[in-house]
């Protein structure tokens, strides 16, 4: 897959633009015309930043800053902006709207990326929960057909890093929306996800896992879509697997979910609206749901692994799909995984200007068949364990808040 951890509304030129990196200015406090400035932030700690022209940028928190004036794509780091302003403490990168900046390069499509997007117009993420939190609840989960947990989680970032198909190699993928973990970039390893980043999701740092998809982009100016709170599931009761035999994820597994060059109406993703009214029939492309409904959607991960990978060359042969029960070479039953990413439908007509950032094939056909989805565990073993045993093996539905054990997130 590909999701990024790019900035900032505030920021950004037009992603791929060759602009090399220029550092100026001091490790102390800005000249006096930054009394006027207008600090916006455009990064977390960790995760890489784009900006027109030359911009004056600062790291740190809570009043502790170091400044620099750079050019291009950057990530927030001690190793970039040369020391650590405060030892201990979550830092962020904001830029100085009112810096004088040299004009940046005609607008350009990121190239052989989809449609062309309007960087200077990504929106800007939530900064996460730092903590655990989870509370005594009377609540007991509800008999039902099926195992089911879910979760909640709040937009993060975008960014044009793909920590699974490229590695080490921020600005490569297309750009990707990301739910969970803040601090997902492109040098994300098991440890970082597993021990680092706030979380988005309800529960807060119980829950460092990585989700993300292509970013949608409403191609009347190139705008990326800010997707709303979306719903997580693992369920258990399909495809012929008994609830009693689902297994704990192990820790640091992550697969990819969909193919990213599809060009037509094939693979475990469908759309569908959510609303009053509307049609709820599915379809594999992006249907022009009306104003004042949802366009969901909806991707399925396969539940079956190897047992013994925790990835694989193509981040989806370690595991399989399920049909009747799990096949002899995958035999160990995982939590089925649904990712259900949620758009608010404003304007009448806005669904059919819309594709995904990886909608490479030709314009002519309908947006949305290249829907893909990556996932990498970041969950606490404890907390993971409790939901498994009182939620998903005794097929019991603990709604989007209920660990099962008398506590809630």
């Amino acid at each position: 897959m590909q999701q990024q951890e790019t900035g900032n509304s505030a920021l950004g030129a037009w992603h791929g633009m060759a602009l090399s990196l220029i550092f100026s200015a001091a490790m102390s406090a800005p000249s006096s015309a930054t009394a006027q400035a207008q600090w916006a932030r455009v990064a977390y700690e960790g995760a890489s930043f784009t900006v027109t022209g030359s911009q004056q940028v600062r790291y740190g928190n809570n009043g502790s800053w170091v400044y620099k004036t750079v050019s291009g794509t950057q990530r927030c780091s001690n190793e970039v902006f040369g020391r650590d302003p405060l030892v201990g403490v979550g830092k962020v990168c904001e830029v100085n709207r009112a810096s004088p900046g040299t004009p940046p390069p005609a607008p350009n499509p990121h190239a052989g990326h989809g449609p062309t997007i309007n960087d200077a117009l990504i929106p800007t993420g939530s900064a996460g929960i730092a903590e655990d939190r989870l509370y005594p609840t009377s609540e007991r989960p509800a008999a039902s057909d099926v195992g089911a947990f879910r979760t909640v989680c709040e937009f993060s970032h975008m960014a044009y890093d793909d920590p699974l198909v490229y590695p080490g190699q921020p600005g490569r993928s297309h750009l990707h929306v990301f739910f969970g973990n803040t601090g997902v970039n492109a040098h994300s390893t098991a440890d970082s996800i597993a021990y680092s980043g706030n979380s988005t999701c309800r529960g807060g740092t119980v829950n460092r896992s990585a989700y993300w998809v292509p970013a949608m982009i409403d191609t009347r100016e190139g705008r990326p879509l800010k997707p709303m709170d979306s719903n997580f599931y693992y369920k258990s009761g399909y495809y012929g697997v008994p609830p009693r035999n689902i297994n704990a994820i192990p820790q640091g597994l992550r697969m990819i979910a969909g193919n990213a060059q599809n060009d037509g109406p094939q693979g475990p993703h469908r759309y569908k609206c959510v609303g009053d009214g509307v049609d709820p029939m599915y379809s594999q492309s992006i249907p022009n749901c009306p104003a004042g409904s949802e366009l969901w959607l909806e991707i399925d991960f396969p539940q079956c692994w190897d047992g013994r990978n925790l990835d694989s060359a193509d981040h989806k042969s370690h595991v399989a799909y399920a049909n009747g029960s799990c096949p002899a070479t995958h035999p160990v039953a995982l939590p089925v995984i649904t990712f259900n990413i949620r758009y608010m439908v404003t304007e009448a007509g806005a669904p059919l200007r819309w594709r995904l950032s990886s909608d490479m094939y030709d314009p002519s056909k309908p947006g949305g068949y290249s829907a893909h989805a990556d996932w990498w565990n970041g969950w606490k073993p404890d907390i993971m364990d409790t939901w498994i045993r009182h939620c998903v093996q005794p097929g019991l539905d603990c709604h989007s808040h209920l660990l099962g054990d008398g506590r809630m997130m």
